[in-house]
């Protein structure tokens, strides 16, 4: 345990960091994990323990907002105990950790189907985690990001500029409001004072859908991809920020979710109508013309937007390879794909972006909004509809 616990009754005031409790049986790990959040002011670990049932114990008594979850652990693992936690506190923000593999793929997946906000890949050593730049970033991004998301649902106070000292610069874009909106309305203002305004819907039939995601993209993925019906013919292509066998794993899901046939995307892959292309983990997803055909041709050129797959490269091949696009943005930290809904847009084609009430993290969607490209922003319920119909012309 580390510091004073603040009381489970009190409110956060300015200035209060983040409060954050580590669960991993690995107490190298845990101080590890330490070192990398409490290097920023705005994050404070409130408690450190070895197990899930410790974990349950801990939030009973004390005021956490941000819980990283191991999932490998003796005594209560962490799918076992991610349940209890939220039965706890419906509230705290809950990030499952563990190394790639396959079977931890699956479990992370059906984490966030339980609750789970997120997932962190570990590196599978201290010394490959110590060396890693993007870990820490990716961590500290993840916990202020949630962190800033709670505070706002409970009605409390941000650490003293928050919003200005962000991890990665693009990685946590946290800060935004929205409202559903409908062609021709204009919204409120969101946290940046900024205002949206929606563009009247092209009328002409797209060729192609293109769907980028993020944080919290799997559940919206089933949730949108299962409402499209499988009468639409156009093919639809998928950017999820995921890492390689995770993106395996949820193509599989993806099928079995929605009924669509999803497969993770192979260089040379002829595109066929109704049919869901994945890209698959460290590649970036494009599509290029050879004679009659399009065809898959993935790439690892360096990031974009701090990601690979990223989603603009996918949006700017497809506009070349097809014309008018229908490109939907969800869930997700940043503002990945923003730049490629504008070509999309200017190549006269539709947005449709994901609401912030019902997304985990209103920075995707939230940036191509606040550019004015959208013609819907629409709760993840409606999204499915809302593509049919576009897609029908």
């Amino acid at each position: 345990m580390r510091g004073p616990i603040t009381s489970a009754a009190s409110k956060p005031r300015s200035n209060d960091p983040y409060r954050v409790m580590l669960v991993d049986d690995s107490a190298v790990i845990r101080g590890l994990f330490t070192r990398f959040l409490e290097a920023d002011p705005d994050v404070k670990i409130v408690a450190s323990v070895g197990d899930g049932q410790r974990a349950i114990d801990t939030l009973k008594n004390n005021d956490v907002e941000i819980i990283v979850l191991d999932i490998e652990m003796p005594r209560m693992d962490g799918i076992t105990a991610l349940p209890e936690l939220l039965k706890v506190d419906p509230k705290v923000q809950i990030v499952m950790a563990s190394t790639l593999t396959a079977r931890n793929a699956e479990i992370s997946l059906k984490a966030l189907s339980l609750g789970a906000r997120d997932y962190l890949t570990k590196p599978s050593s201290t010394s490959e985690m110590t060396g890693a730049a993007d870990f820490p970033s990716d961590l500290l991004s993840k916990v202020k990001a949630f962190g800033a998301q709670r505070r706002r649902k409970v009605g409390a106070a941000q650490p003293s500029d928050a919003t200005a000292r962000t991890a990665v610069p693009g990685k946590a874009d946290a800060t935004a409001r929205s409202a559903t909106a409908r062609p021709g309305a204009t919204r409120p203002a969101p946290a940046t004072s900024a205002q949206f305004a929606l563009r009247k819907p092209s009328g002409r039939k797209p060729e192609v859908i293109g769907i980028g995601s993020s944080t919290g993209g799997p559940q919206a993925l089933f949730k949108v991809l299962a409402d499209i019906p499988k009468t639409i013919r156009q093919p639809i292509l998928v950017t999820q920020h995921m890492p390689p066998t995770f993106t395996t794993i949820l193509a599989e899901h993806i099928t079995k979710s929605s009924g669509w046939v999803c497969s993770e995307a192979k260089t040379g892959d002829v595109v066929a109508p109704g049919r869901i292309y994945l890209a698959p983990g460290g590649y970036h997803m494009t599509v290029k013309t050879e004679g009659t055909e399009k065809v898959i041709a993935l790439n690892q050129e360096p990031p974009e937007n701090f990601c690979r797959p990223a989603v603009d490269p996918m949006m700017r091949s497809l506009i070349k390879a097809y014309g008018r696009v229908l490109a939907v943005i969800l869930t997700g930290m940043g503002h990945d794909g923003r730049e490629g809904c504008r070509a999309v847009v200017e190549a006269g084609g539709d947005v449709i972006a994901q609401d912030e009430m019902t997304s985990v993290v209103w920075g995707m969607p939230g940036a191509v909004a606040q550019a004015g490209l959208c013609c819907e922003v629409l709760p993840v319920t409606d999204i499915g509809a809302s593509v049919q119909r576009l897609a029908r012309g």
